[in-house]
């Protein structure tokens, strides 16, 4: 299965257990009164939004270039990942937080909590489906990296959204069980509300980690190192290079990667020579499968290269071989 495809059967399975899981905890709130449950039903909610959100990201991602987006649209998605991220923090959060605060201000007993309970499991089933799908598809692409190194590598934010949110959504479900339990056995319906309240401080980390990695994913990372890496590679072991500087990348999309490359050719090569050695670059780069979309290969000196980048750049994109 191809990564844009795994990407939107994430977000479709999220989507599904979303909407059932957003209807029953509303129904549930509305019958017994419960601050958490109320809170939960805003957090499905938001979530369903959110994937509605990504959905037209990914689609949008698709468009093939044309004269206004010469590279593409590929931060489309980038884009509505970072507002996916602040919905997150100010309705999820912001709305869990208020009804929690309301709650303690004017407690009310909690009815017929064996609803609660029924429907906060019902609905641990649906999100843990969607939890472990979307588990397995950041599995496959993170290898031997530990789960939040690959989380700061990753530039599909499609997986790791979600992988977020029903994380946030599984603990939030525990938070409002407890909460009910707690108000059973304390007879202390403000609990209830400090439950909405605990809710909301796990949307609020969720929600940042998401907005600081998105906004970096939006405003232009490099592309992974092995990416980098292989250019280099690739570049120094054509017959028509006698050194090879470094080279800058930008990740414009899950998928697209531009690169430009700064290398010194030998002095003997004609013209034509040099657009050979450029081809055979580029046919290497597209057949080792780096998702680089454009290449741009400059004839510089190793002296008039490092006078141009800055020593930050330097130091991020002069990979060893």
């Amino acid at each position: 299965m191809k990564p844009m495809s795994s990407s939107k059967l994430v977000v479709y399975a999220a989507l599904i257990g979303n909407i059932l899981v957003a209807l029953t905890k509303f129904v549930a709130a509305a019958m017994t009164g419960s601050s958490a449950m109320l809170s939960e039903g805003v957090h499905s909610l938001v979530d369903t939004i959110n994937e509605f959100l990504l959905l037209y990201g990914l689609k949008r991602a698709d468009k093939r270039p044309d004269a206004t987006h010469p590279f593409g649209y590929g931060r489309e998605l980038y884009f509505w990942s970072f507002i996916v991220a602040l919905l997150v923090l100010a309705l999820g959060a912001g709305v869990s937080f208020y009804e929690g605060i309301t709650h303690i201000q004017h407690p009310e007993p909690i009815a017929y909590p064996n609803i609660n309970y029924f429907v906060l499991a019902v609905s641990f089933v649906f999100e843990i489906a969607s939890w472990w799908i979307s588990l397995k598809t950041f599995r496959t692409t993170k290898g031997t990296l530990s789960y939040f190194q690959a989380f700061r590598q990753s530039k599909d934010p499609s997986v790791f959204v979600v992988l977020f949110e029903d994380t946030a959504a599984l603990l939030g479900l525990l938070i409002a069980m407890s909460g009910v339990v707690a108000v059973q056995i304390f007879n202390m319906p403000k609990l209830d509300g400090v439950a909405s309240i605990a809710i909301s401080m796990v949307l609020i980390i969720c929600s940042i980690l998401l907005v600081r990695e998105t906004k970096e994913l939006l405003i232009g990372e490099t592309a992974k190192p092995h990416v980098r890496e292989s250019i280099l590679r690739i570049a120094k072991n054509d017959p028509g290079i006698s050194n090879v500087n470094g080279i800058l990348t930008v990740q414009m999309g899950p998928r697209q990667v531009i690169a430009a490359l700064s290398a010194e050719f030998h002095d003997d090569l004609t013209t034509t020579q040099i657009e050979q050695c450029v081809s055979r670059i580029e046919a290497g780069v597209k057949l080792a499968d780096l998702n680089v979309v454009t290449l741009f290969v400059k004839p510089q000196s190793a002296e008039a290269w490092q006078h141009r980048i800055s020593p930050l750049a330097a130091q991020q994109d002069d990979a060893p071989i």
